[in-house]
């Protein structure tokens, strides 16, 4: 039996890369598109926010490197895809599939624990609005975000690690479009110890608790808004939570759906979907959900 200590590469192979695949310009194109307009877009997100004086508040520095790991989301994974797409050759070295890992993990770490504090900053907003600039200071603000990067590349460390210990050998073939841990954790036959220890952990920490606290605060938030006499009261109150609300759903709800559906060929083409939809689909849409309902974002556009 081959093992990885012969082989150096791995081969990708999505489930829209088959022989005689009529729609491989349309996967092409879709999957360019998807990524420029979502790069460009949170590019503009960035710059905006950087340029205008009144957008330099919590949220919105929550916000900006939001855009930031959406960036680096789709940049680890698009443009190898696209190369295999346009090029034919589907191998990925061990060495650029350990670090699309890394860098993935890092940006999904990221994204993952702004998306929990953003929760937090939008229910010390509605709920306890007269200590919201005692807890949120800039300085605490900063020195968050920079704690978060720094977790982020600790904990993506261990887990590419982790990985790089597992043993392959009968397969080398992802069934994924990018170097997916679930992927070759199915393909692995020995090795996994430590990575289920991590993954257990990081489960706990960063899936479990931050979502089960978002549930409570959106509760807690829900009950104050009704309990607002003033109609345009409400309506304010609604709409500084709602993005925050529907890009937690779609992102939450996607990325629990992919990494729980149990292992079978039966739900391979809906996993690699249900994968393309939040690695490349949510990133764009977060800056066009945040944008279209924010009206501080929207005047700092049109200026």
């Amino acid at each position: 039996m081959e093992s990885n200590k012969t082989m150096q590469e791995f081969y990708i192979l999505p489930f829209f890369m088959k022989s005689n695949n009529p729609f491989l310009v349309f996967n092409i194109v879709f999957f360019f598109f998807t990524y420029l307009i979502g790069t460009l877009m949170n590019i503009i997100i960035i710059t905006v926010i950087c340029m205008d004086p009144h957008l330099h508040t919590p949220m919105y520095l929550l916000l900006c490197n939001l855009s930031i790991a959406d960036i680096c989301f789709t940049t680890v994974n698009v443009p190898k895809l696209l190369y295999i797409l346009l090029s034919g050759n589907n191998t990925i070295s061990f060495t650029q599939c350990f670090t699309q890992i890394y860098f993935f993990y890092l940006a999904g770490i990221v994204e993952d624990i702004i998306i929990f504090i953003m929760g937090y900053d939008r229910y010390v907003a509605i709920c306890h609005p007269l200590n919201y600039h005692q807890i949120f200071i800039r300085k605490i603000c900063i020195a968050l975000t920079m704690g978060i990067w720094i977790f982020a590349c600790v904990n993506s460390s261990l887990i590419t690690c982790s990985i790089s210990k597992m043993i392959f050998c009968s397969s080398f073939t992802i069934h994924q479009f990018f170097c997916d841990i679930k992927a070759l954790i199915n393909i692995s036959c020995g090795g996994n110890e430590m990575f289920y220890m991590l993954m257990y952990a990081n489960c706990l920490l960063l899936g479990l608790l931050p979502s089960m606290f978002n549930l409570m605060s959106y509760v807690k938030i829900i009950r104050i808004i009704l309990r607002i006499k003033s109609k345009d009261g409400r309506s304010k109150a609604f709409f500084t939570c709602s993005s925050h609300l529907t890009v937690m759903v779609i992102y939450y709800g996607s990325a629990v759906l992919v990494y729980m559906m149990p292992p079978s060929d039966r739900y391979n083409v809906l996993e690699q979907i249900l994968t393309v939809f939040y690695t490349t689909v949510v990133p764009m849409l977060n800056p066009l959900i945040y944008s279209l309902r924010n009206k501080e974002l929207k005047n700092s556009l049109r200026k």
